[in-house]
């Protein structure tokens, strides 16, 4: 809805990303607080020349940022333009007393009169927004694996994710006794690459004999989106 009213498109539920929060560990809050980010769910809408691409999903926002502070019943909305250049806006937006006093506020201008259109212009001269593919969109990735407690097992991997075009920035292997099945948790942050690149690499990854299972991915949202 914020994307139709932001960019004057009809409303295309159809046309969203969505990824949960349900494999967010623990784990990955810690590596994330050691790397300096936050782990947030974030709603984005962007507009290209190829079109409008819509998202939801986990991401890693850098610690000291107006997005990264945003906690409790507060949400937050970031918005970019050409002339006002980049705003944040944050409120109550959770809760049974923010939520009452929306719909309280919407009660009180339908009996006062003071309707507008939803989308400020009518609904029927909205235009459907072109599609760009997701698998095109680039970020950095924060990638955390369950690898073979074995010499070796760390230059096999590293190897694979270069063999994927993979460019690695950072590698953290915590030391212990891992888990029950003798593996131990690894995180990359990878430099940038696109989608399809990622999921072919993490599809080699889950077939790898010193990883345990599918890798989890989490994108890095360090530029305009702060």
């Amino acid at each position: 809805i914020l994307a139709s009213l932001a960019f004057g498109t009809e409303v295309d539920f159809d046309n969203v990303h969505i990824e949960g929060i349900e494999k967010i560990s623990a784990t990955d809050i810690a590596f994330a607080k050691d790397f300096g980010f936050k782990v947030k769910l974030l709603a984005i809408a962007e507009k290209s020349d190829d079109g409008i691409v819509q998202r939801v999903h986990p991401a890693l926002v850098p610690e000291g940022t107006p997005l990264a502070a945003v906690s409790g019943v507060y949400n937050a909305v970031a918005v970019d333009g050409d002339r006002v250049g980049h705003l944040v806006l944050e409120g109550r937006g959770a809760g049974e007393g923010p939520t009452a006093s929306a719909v309280l506020s919407d009660i009180v201008d339908i009996a006062r009169g003071l309707i507008v259109a939803p989308f400020i212009v009518p609904a029927t001269k909205l235009k459907a927004p072109a599609r760009p593919l997701m698998e095109a969109h680039k970020s950095s990735f924060y990638l955390r694996l369950r690898a073979v407690d074995r010499a070796g097992s760390m230059a096999a991997i590293t190897r694979a994710l270069a063999e994927a075009l993979i460019s690695i920035e950072r590698i953290v292997q915590r030391g212990g006794k891992g888990d029950d099945s003798g593996r131990l948790p690894v995180v990359f942050v990878t430099h940038e690459t696109d989608e399809s690149t990622m999921a072919r690499a993490r599809t080699l990854l889950a077939q790898h004999e010193d990883v345990a299972g599918t890798p989890l991915m989490i994108r890095i949202e360090d530029g305009e989106l702060r």
